[in-house]
């Protein structure tokens, strides 16, 4: 049955959309996650009911966002109902949006903020634009503000970060991302998160593009590519199989099947590439080598990741809890062939030191995202070192001169008397 939501004030019934919540909980400052939790949960409450007010809905959203989230969550998620305020951006293209906390907060958090700072740094700045009236102001000017807030509320390298990443989100260049790791290192629920969070659209499962090849290729013809990746040295042409090292075997075995899916790997990336399309390549075959593949002058930032679960007893529980929370995935045959799992893993860790790209222990995922998004910005302050001139405009030198040895608090005053000049530079809020 369908729940419909009916709004007095537009005069309208419309049928409940879990997707709309999600978008509107994503905003406010949830994880996608989280918010696809949250709205499944209003979705099955709703069930048995014909109608529910916009007002109610809204109002039991907010109830559950305060008894289990940060209250400024909880706030984020009002405003656009509650608050009398609105402060407005206006982007490049002189498109005007409201100042979005959620998405603010976002952006911090990818060049490199901790959440709990970026969470303070939101709410502090959004605050001080209220209490000095500023109702607008340009893409450019909201880059500068923030670069003087983090320099005196975190330090000069927090600023550097976020000038680097600001840098690179105004140069349109791709970022091509290659997450590797063995199974139940947690490759799906990392790439997902750090797609939301980076805004990027294209992802490719390494494992998709093998199955499609697998419904081209016949097992009678390479049965290695049939296999799963720390399975596929049993198909190796060895007559002493029983007498060879376990290990290189299952290296054998994994490179033989990663090489023939090299090549599919290779034109995904090729193409985000001619099409200046940020990407994330993830699954075991995602290896280092990969990188080698690709042109030398291609404007693309390449970044190469490896996830390790560092503990055997932690990756045995992820594989436990892989099949109660999805049966389809038969953990127990994971389990059962947990040693050649754990010889790939260390495979895969030996290759990653050798090409000398990043490790990360997944132990706990908000630690490994924050520590991924560390490696890329190590990675992207390699190709951006513009000064805060360079990447706000003139914006950001007028803002300068007249906010010499003042706060940023004080610089936000300024910006009463400002114009949001918003042609000057390119940029995202």
């Amino acid at each position: 049955m369908k729940t419909f939501v009916i709004s007095k004030q537009e005069n309208s019934r419309t049928p409940f959309l879990r997707g709309i919540l999600i978008r509107s909980l994503v905003e406010a400052g949830l994880s996608f996650e989280e918010a696809y939790e949250l709205a499944s949960q209003i979705r099955d409450e709703l069930a048995d009911e014909d109608e529910i007010s916009s007002s109610q809905l809204h109002n039991r959203v907010s109830d559950l966002l305060g008894e289990n989230f940060d209250k400024a969550i909880q706030a984020d998620y009002e405003s656009p109902l509650s608050a009398p305020s609105k402060i407005k951006v206006t982007s490049l293209s002189n498109a005007t949006s409201a100042f979005s906390r959620g998405r603010y907060q976002r952006y911090l958090q990818s060049s490199g903020v901790p959440a709990e700072d970026a969470e303070r740094i939101t709410l502090q700045l959004f605050n001080q634009l209220l209490a000095s009236e500023v109702s607008g102001l340009s893409t450019c000017q909201l880059g500068y503000l923030t670069y003087l807030c983090l320099q005196q509320e975190l330090g000069k390298t927090a600023a550097r970060q976020y000038l680097v990443w600001s840098e690179f989100q105004r140069s349109e260049r791709p970022l091509i991302l290659l997450i590797c790791g063995a199974v139940g290192s947690g490759k799906s629920s990392i790439t997902t998160e750090m797609a939301h969070r980076l805004e990027i659209v294209r992802t490719q499962s390494t494992d998709m593009l093998r199955e499609v090849m697998r419904s081209m290729i016949p097992k009678k013809l390479l049965p290695v590519l049939h296999c799963s990746s720390f399975d596929a040295w049993q198909t190796l042409p060895v007559q002493d199989i029983q007498d060879r090292d376990k290990d290189l075997l299952i290296a054998e075995g994994y490179r033989s099947q990663a090489d023939l899916l090299a090549l599919a790997c290779e034109a995904v990336m090729l193409r985000a590439v001619r099409e200046s399309a940020s990407l994330i390549l993830e699954g075991v075959h995602a290896y280092p080598a990969l990188l080698q593949r690709l042109p030398e002058d291609s404007d693309a930032v390449f970044v190469h990741v490896t996830l390790a679960v560092m503990r055997s007893g932690d990756l045995k529980a992820r594989l436990r809890g892989r099949g109660v929370e999805e049966p389809r995935r038969r953990a127990k045959r994971y389990l059962n062939k947990f040693d050649s799992i754990w010889r790939l893993q260390s495979f895969v860790i030996s290759e990653a030191e050798r090409c000398d790209t990043a490790i990360i222990p997944n132990e706990d995922m908000e630690a490994a995202i924050f520590q991924l998004i560390s490696t890329i910005n190590r990675e992207l302050s390699r190709h951006f070192k513009g000064s805060p001139a360079d990447v706000f405009g003139p914006v950001a030198q007028r803002l300068k001169e007249r906010g010499r040895n003042k706060s940023w608090q004080q610089v936000v005053a300024l910006l009463s008397g400002e114009k949001n000049v918003s042609r000057q530079s390119p940029g995202k809020g």
